[in-house]
């Protein structure tokens, strides 16, 4: 199904995970549950739901393999017991004696596995104020862009760092997604001046529901997130906003408005592939590459 009438709840949890998986785990269901009480029938949860770790050999003594983790098969049961789509915003799962994967994973309602995601772009960056951040060291990128058909209309996987990269976003739409996923661990120094910004421009550009659960706050490895989980509409409107502290975000999307943005602005109809031109002792220009090619 790519497409339905149907409106539905969303709930994007908001956490501030530590160094050890099962005190996550436990956190998550905690709010979960109460999510399920109040009506949500999609839960997202954040990047790296199951640890916050940035030192190597922490991480590796403490993640396991996907068939061997515990929170995965949590989840997948919850799923089952409350009748809901959980979508578990990412898990450190280990892929390698070397590396790991920052894993998304989409859980029907039924407790099964409808999709998985492996974050594409990794986080290597030097900050201002003297944080510094290399993903590829301890993580596999992933290869491939994911959609999954949920029964309000089709979703895009991605995660955190992958919010910088339009392109990906704008392929997940042209193939048919109506919502777009964002859960995410941004730093608080990258979030205060990009988070929302980015975030809206994804919706709005694309003409998606974007729905983006974050952690928040200080966390046990010293490291400290943006919160501010955000439940964004496809005119880019606000339909939901968290603050610095864990708790539940939820808010009733109506799938409807996707077409109702999308004739209002048919940017998505309009889009031109350019070839560039190698410079020469003129300006470079950019040429249209005609739609036939």
């Amino acid at each position: 199904m790519t497409g339905s009438a149907a409106t539905f709840k969303a709930a994007m949890i908001q956490m501030r995970s530590g160094l050890t998986p099962a005190a996550n785990l436990d956190a998550a269901v905690k709010m979960i549950g109460e999510a399920k009480a109040a009506g949500a029938d999609y839960v997202q949860t954040p990047e790296m739901t199951n640890i916050m770790e940035v030192k190597r050999e922490r991480l590796f003594a403490a993640i396991t393999e996907e068939d061997a983790d515990a929170s995965l098969a949590a989840f997948r049961e919850l799923a089952r017991k409350h009748g809901i789509v959980i979508h578990v915003g990412s898990l450190a799962i280990k892929v390698s004696p070397e590396k790991a994967a920052n894993r998304s994973y989409l859980i029907d309602a039924k407790g099964e596995l409808a999709a998985r995601y492996d974050k594409i772009h990794m986080f290597d960056v030097d900050l201002a104020n003297g944080e510094s951040y290399r993903e590829s060291r301890s993580y596999a990128p992933g290869e491939s862009a994911v959609l999954a058909d949920l029964p309000w209309g089709r979703i895009g996987l991605t995660i955190c760092y992958d919010l910088r990269f339009p392109a990906l976003y704008r392929a997940l739409a042209e193939a048919g997604a109506i919502m777009l996923a964002i859960p995410s661990a941004f730093t608080k120094q990258t979030g205060e001046a990009h988070w929302n910004l980015l975030v809206r421009s994804r919706a709005i550009e694309n003409g998606c529901f974007v729905m983006a659960a974050a952690q928040a706050g200080t966390h046990e490895s010293g490291r400290e997130t943006y919160g501010h989980s955000l439940i964004v509409d496809p005119w880019g409107r606000v339909l939901a906003e968290g603050g610095t502290e864990p708790g539940i975000v939820m808010a009733e999307i109506d799938p409807a408005a996707v077409a109702a943005a999308r004739a209002r602005v048919p940017s998505l109809q309009h889009g031109r592939r350019f070839e560039i031109v190698e410079p020469m002792a003129e300006p470079t220009h950019l040429h249209l590459v005609s739609d036939k090619e």
